[in-house]
């Protein structure tokens, strides 16, 4: 009898990562979780709440959503190449 939801783990999935690789793929969603937390803790820094005749700028910049996108930034930017690196780095020491 065969069943559709016993199957083989690809090895690439099934290895395991280092340390390394764990920390920087965690960095990006702290940053964004942090950024959340102090907009919620705070809310009256956000400005876009309660406008009142502030200018564009003023409205944009606001630290909780500037913590939240240079997490996302780093998401993409900084964390995909560096782990593909480690983990290339990694598949030659072994």
């Amino acid at each position: 009898m065969e069943t559709p939801f016993a199957r083989s783990i690809p090895a690439d999935l099934a290895r395991r990562h280092t340390w390394r690789v764990r920390a920087v793929s965690l960095v990006a969603p702290a940053t964004v979780a942090a950024g959340l937390v102090w907009a919620i803790l705070q809310p009256y820094r956000l400005t876009l709440l309660h406008p009142r005749g502030e200018s564009f700028w003023w409205l944009v910049a606001e630290p909780p959503l500037l913590v939240i996108a240079v997490g996302l930034l780093f998401a993409v930017l900084v964390a995909r190449p560096l782990i593909a690196d480690l983990e290339a780095r990694d598949a030659t020491t072994r």
